[in-house]
């Protein structure tokens, strides 16, 4: 065998050397398996020297070499692409803080296991929303709160082997497990120093807190004042929590388990906003919520130049709650909607409908002013805009008049054109009759009895013949 050390990834330097041939194919399998497997390992200067790294993953898990914190990389760009941290046997490994995972934003499995981890800060994965597997199995945790999970959707949380008390902080660990608690084989120490399976662990006073808020349904016009009461119940008493983003003004008055929610001159912007109240304690909590369902009359708040796409549209969006009925006028004169020329909804947000009027091959009879009128049972809006879609045939200069038969104006002197033509023709007739002249001279001139002087005389009376003719 050939020695694999720190110069692993070099070639042997004496090809004839026994075993040379040996720790080259050992090298073409190590590149093979690193190149095709599409995760290359970070050089030593970019990866703390306690751990190994590639793109996606960091490997801590040499005891010699121990940790007390997570490793920190060149720069943020190479912690953010960082998918799983994998941290063992670091009897110096207690806590994990606030900041700690901050940059490991594409987090997704973290193992911190065999080690001394004593403390989970309810912010350490506040910047980890897609972590979903979570293993702390064989440390020193003796309590954990859910709040540390409250925002994240864990699939996997593996927490056996810890020494964990039989707390009411602890009961939501219980509770949310359910027989995988059985599985892991949870145990808590109760206060004698016995230790009972989670699964069975019981408290007085001990119970997930309940959230009522009344009226379970808000319907308002826009511009009116509503009142929302939260009652909340359970042991340990819960803190009580409204949770909403409002642009209407608003006031809370709340007195030991019961609050009142004052909105005041309701803001159409708040349709369909949530607004819940909840109720929060050791063991967990519940919340209890609604979607303001406000009524306000129809608002066009876009109304856009016609454009040709598959076919042509004019865009718009309208704001309205209940939904508005629609009317278009070309000209002032109501637009027949059907196969050709329809209104058309694409898309609809809490409050808004985006679409456009839709018209298939358009001519110049439907350039013009179009209005939008949009109404519902609180009011209407109405817009205009003009739209062009084609030119009218023969769009420019009339066509020339011409000369009429029937008419009793003096005729005309003929163009120019005109008396070219007749000069040609003219010229080609005479030419035509000096040939025929011609052939007749040749046939009988030297053939015939009467001679030359005859011919000649036949001639001349048959020019004659013809000027009396013209």
């Amino acid at each position: 065998m050939c020695a694999l050390g720190p110069g692993i990834w070099a070639l042997p330097s004496v090809w004839g050397t026994p075993g040379s041939w040996q720790c080259f194919w050992w090298w073409v399998v190590a590149v093979g398996v690193t190149v095709g497997s599409g995760d290359p390992w970070m050089s030593a200067e970019a990866c703390p020297s306690p751990c190994s790294c590639s793109s996606t993953r960091i490997s801590c898990v040499d005891p010699e070499l121990g940790i007390s914190s997570f490793p920190v990389l060149q720069s943020e760009a190479e912690m953010e692409n960082i998918t799983d941290i994998y941290i063992a046997n670091h009897s110096s490994f207690s806590s994990i803080n606030d900041k700690d995972l901050h940059h490991y934003k594409n987090l997704r499995n973290l193992t911190v296991t065999n080690s001394r981890l004593t403390y989970v800060s309810k912010l350490a994965f506040q910047s980890n929303l897609k972590l979903q597997y979570l293993n702390l199995k064989d440390n020193n945790l003796s309590s954990l709160s859910w709040r540390i999970f409250k925002h994240l959707n864990i699939s996997y949380l593996i927490l056996s082997g810890n020494p964990l008390h039989c707390s009411c902080e602890n009961m939501w660990i219980k509770l949310w497990l359910g027989e995988e608690a059985d599985t892991q084989e949870l145990r808590c120490i109760e206060d004698g120093g016995a230790r009972k399976p989670l699964s069975r662990l019981t408290l007085p006073n001990c119970e997930v807190p309940m959230a009522t808020l009344s009226p379970p349904k808000v319907t308002a016009i826009e511009g009116v004042n509503v009142e929302l009461f939260c009652t909340t119940s359970g042991m340990p008493s819960p803190e009580l929590i409204w949770n909403m983003e409002l642009v209407t003004n608003f006031v809370i008055e709340t007195s030991g388990q019961f609050s009142v929610l004052r909105l005041s001159n309701l803001s159409s912007l708040d349709h369909n906003k949530k607004i819940s109240c909840t109720a929060e304690n050791i063991v967990g909590g519940r919340e209890s919520s609604l979607l303001l369902d406000i009524h306000f009359p129809p608002k066009i708040t876009k109304l856009s130049d016609a454009i040709p796409d598959h076919h042509w549209c004019i865009p718009f969006s309208v704001a309205a709650n209940p939904a508005p009925d629609f009317k278009w006028y070309l000209n002032n004169e109501e637009v027949t909607e059907g196969e050709y020329i329809m209104t058309m909804i694409y898309d609809i947000t809490e409050r808004e409908y985006h679409g456009c009027l839709q018209l298939d091959n358009p001519t110049h009879l439907n350039n013009g002013l179009y209005s939008l009128v949009v109404k519902n049972e609180y009011g209407r809006d109405r817009k205009e805009i003009i739209a062009h879609f084609m030119h009218k045939p023969y769009d420019g200069p009339s066509e020339p008049s011409y000369y009429d038969v029937t008419s009793d104006t003096p005729t005309l002197d003929p163009p120019e054109d005109r008396v070219a033509v007749y000069v040609v023709v003219g010229i080609a007739a005479v030419a035509f009759t000096g040939f025929l002249l011609m052939l007749v001279i040749l046939k009988f001139g030297g053939n015939s009895k009467f001679g030359i002087k005859e011919t000649a005389a036949c001639l001349v009376i048959l020019l004659g013949l013809r000027s009396v003719g013209e």
